[in-house]
């Protein structure tokens, strides 16, 4: 990194294209505080400083050169920071100036080290630096005798303003500039007579919230200075959101640049997408047409079938009005602007324009619940033809998952995922890499191997970036992080780390504030995992509430957990109307999971009227749906459901011999709570097999009573992790009667206190623990 950051300095082909844009061809201006700049990089080339305090100093040139203006005690923080010898210098070399005359700031003009006058000079010529200081040393020199003095008493204030006591309610003092129009390197006559008194503050853009932290703005920005901004604002938006201004605070800075200058068309796109952080249709799609229109105004108007121009702007002006209405939803608007967008593109034969509004194409029709594979296929082969990596990665991910909800099996995916990342890793697309770890983690979770989606997800938050890190952005906290999280906070809670998973949600919650774009995507697994909480321990109160919250984020998922509170408050005719409707709506939308779930929650409706034959037909159903699609968790639970019901049924010995085909998958992958209730169920089973019935009757075989003891405390063990105590009194009391029936005293008596203990302390009538599963 010392290498990079010097090169900074003294290398200007190290720098990205925002700051060439910055540096070259953009009017600047001799201003005190540019003064300020140029002290420090004196200061830097003279005097001796160590190489740690050097590279953090080389970090802050380019920010100092082209961010907004800073209040002298800022800029002399922000120095100290890195390295408290060089402030001191700085902070004398501008008190000379300014408590002295005219000549000592002449003198230090003078005497600056320029790529001009002094060869041996740290700043080359086609350095950042070098070109910054040339380019100061040109506005100087230009300036007339009483621009010189103006230029002197801005300096003097721009001092003294930092040790005046502040009235009440001012924060910072505004800088004050020379006039643009007069110290212009684009200028070419003298401009004393008439405007040497003018004293009109020079640019028509307005300063960002650097300026005095969270104060509203007070000063004008110049073009560089406002283009550097919006370059900061929208980097962050794209890769770390948290630290981009919020969105309000952004929208009054935006505000600000269009009432002075409302054909800037950047300001405009940046408002594009910061409306799209909060949702705001209206504004976005405003926000959008507005940019592509002063995009058009200042292009190059008479190319409107060349690459560049008219024609082009008007092309991806529709695309992404199609792509904007898309991700609202409105599936006829997006229609309508994709074929106005196909339909101009094939006017000017742009080929790479075809092959994104056929990729938007197949994103629509699957968003509109119709079949896209063949059209995602011929999006593939068209974008290898064309050379264009980054959408025909796109595509194959777009087919995995399409595979993955069709049921294809989990090895035919991971190929083509293979194919990809040889793609990514080549072209160096980090973003891509991220997104396809990400699915891969989810496509794992999807078939019930934890192990493996863990690993995906550890994968993916060690990783090395290969994006550019700028702006002291240090991981990229886009959509495939939080959903990397996400996952591992499941997986934490499945095992019963409840800890270790608010520990995953704080972290969310500091990376993806509320207010942020992908902030639902925690919101919604926090309310999972806080009711599958609650109703795991049969605290229904407590889940209800959230049932609300969770509709308004997800409403399949609010309509099945509101039905498995009805069902478990024993409102089955009200939990049974829902289910029915949630099923028909996943069938349309093909939705598996949700459908496979819906099955079992209504066979256990049946259970509770005693229609245990009735539910035989639709657990056999899940499970074929399940083995189907491959979803091994799904499968696993459905076979829980069908020995239960075997077990009712009265038929222990096939209750027992289907349960052992899904016991491995369980314990290996499944949660606590399933392992305890699998481990449960097989001990019920094994004590059914025996003749046993509760009452003291019959004969135990050792064998059979061996293994039932060993399964209620390997499930004693699991609801003991848990802390699911309605569960746990289930187990004491079955331990209680099972030590009774072997003549073991005081395991029994043991095992009957606890029983009364968490009896006593749940204060609750414990449901028939021979009717739940």
């Amino acid at each position: 990194m010392a290498s990079v950051h010097e090169s900074l300095y003294f290398n200007p082909m190290m720098t990205n294209g925002v700051v060439h844009a910055n540096v070259f061809g953009i009017k600047d201006w001799v201003s005190p505080y540019k003064i300020s700049v140029l002290a420090l990089l004196y200061e830097m080339t003279s005097s001796k400083i160590t190489l740690p305090e050097r590279r953090r100093l080389n970090k802050l040139i380019l920010p100092l050169q082209q961010g907004p203006d800073l209040t002298l005690g800022q800029f002399l923080k922000t120095v100290e920071e890195c390295c408290p010898q060089t402030a001191y210098a700085v902070k004398l070399r501008l008190h000379e100036m300014a408590d002295g005359e005219l000549k000592d700031m002449e003198y230090f003009f003078s005497t600056l080290p320029t790529p001009f006058t002094a060869f041996d000079s740290e700043a080359y010529k086609t350095s950042v630096v070098g070109l910054f200081m040339r380019h100061m040393l040109l506005a100087y020199n230009k300036l007339s005798f009483s621009q010189v003095y103006k230029l002197y008493k801005s300096l003097q204030h721009y001092y003294h303003s930092h040790y005046a006591k502040p009235t009440d309610g001012q924060v910072c003092v505004p800088t004050l500039a020379a006039d643009d129009s007069e110290m212009d390197l684009t200028s070419t006559e003298d401009t004393v007579g008439d405007r040497a008194d003018k004293e009109e503050l020079d640019t028509p853009l307005h300063e960002s919230e650097l300026r005095c932290g969270n104060t509203p703005s007070r000063g004008p920005l110049s073009q560089k200075q406002a283009e550097y901004f919006l370059a900061r604002q929208a980097y962050l938006l794209k890769n770390d959101e948290n630290k981009a201004l919020r969105p309000a605070a952004l929208q009054e800075e935006l505000n600000n640049m269009l009432k002075f200058n409302p054909d800037f068309a950047e300001a405009h796109y940046l408002n594009y997408l910061n409306s799209m952080r909060v949702q705001d249709i209206f504004l976005s799609a405003h926000s959008l047409l507005h940019y592509f229109d002063r995009l058009i105004l200042s292009g190059n108007e008479g190319k409107s079938n060349g690459d560049e121009g008219y024609g082009r702007s008007l092309r991806y002006a529709a695309l992404n009005l199609a792509s904007l209405h898309c991700r609202f939803g409105h599936y006829q608007q997006a229609d309508l602007a994709l074929q106005e967008a196909i339909r101009i593109a094939q006017e000017s034969n742009d080929h790479v324009c075809l092959q994104h509004c056929l990729s938007w194409l197949y994103t629509l029709e699957h968003m509109k619940g119709s079949e896209s594979t063949v059209l995602t296929q011929d999006s593939v082969k068209m974008a290898a033809h064309f050379c264009l990596p980054y959408l025909g990665s796109l595509d194959i991910q777009s087919l995995v998952q399409q595979g993955a909800m069709q049921g294809k099996a989990a090895h035919k995916l991971m190929d083509a995922l293979k194919d990809t990342e040889i793609l990514h890793w080549k072209h160096s697309l980090s973003e891509l890499i991220e997104i396809s770890l990400a699915q891969t983690t989810s496509i794992w979770r999807m078939y019930g191997k934890s192990t493996m989606a863990l690993q995906q997800a550890q994968l993916l938050l060690n990783m090395s970036s290969l994006e550019p890190v700028n702006f002291g952005v240090h991981q990229n906290n886009t959509e495939a992080f939080a959903v990397a999280l996400c996952h591992l906070a499941e997986l934490h809670a499945e095992q019963g780390l409840y800890s270790a998973t608010s520990e995953i949600f704080q972290h969310l919650k500091e990376q993806f504030p509320p207010h942020t774009q992908h902030s639902k995507l925690w919101m919604l697994c926090d309310l999972k995992i806080q009711f599958e909480r609650h109703m795991n321990n049969r605290k229904y109160h407590l889940a209800e509430p959230l049932v609300k919250a969770m509709s308004a984020l997800n409403k399949t998922e609010g309509l099945y957990r509101k039905a498995q509170v009805l069902k478990a408050l024993n409102r089955s005719t009200e939990a049974y109307s829902i289910l029915q409707q949630l099923q028909v709506h996943c069938e349309k939308t093909k939705c598996t999971e949700i459908i496979i779930r819906v099955m079992l929650s209504t066979a256990e409706l049946h259970w509770e009227s005693s229609s245990f034959s009735t539910a035989l037909p639709l657990l056999l159903q899940a499970l074929a749906l399940a083995r189907q699609h491959h979803l091994q968790s799904l499968a696993s639970e459905a076979i829980l459901h069908l020995a239960f019901t075997q077990l009712m049924l009265g038929i222990p010995e096939q209750a027992l011999t289907v349960l052992h085909e899904a016991m491995e998958p369980i314990l290996a992958h499944g949660a606590v709570i399933d392992k305890g209730r699998s481990m449960l169920l097989a001990a019920r089973c094994h004590i059914a097999v025996a003749g046993f019935r509760l009452k003291g009757q019959g004969h135990l075989g050792q064998h059979s009573a061996a293994l039932a003891v060993d399964g209620l405390n390997e499930a004693e063990s699991y609801f003991t992790r848990l802390n699911c105590k309605e569960r746990l009194r289930d187990v004491h009391y079955l331990q209680a009667q099972l030590h009774r029936s072997l003549g073991q005293t005081a395991q029994s008596n043991k095992s009957a206190m606890n029983f009364r203990l968490l009896d006593q302390e749940l204060q609750s009538p414990a449901p028939s623990v021979f009717m739940q599963l």
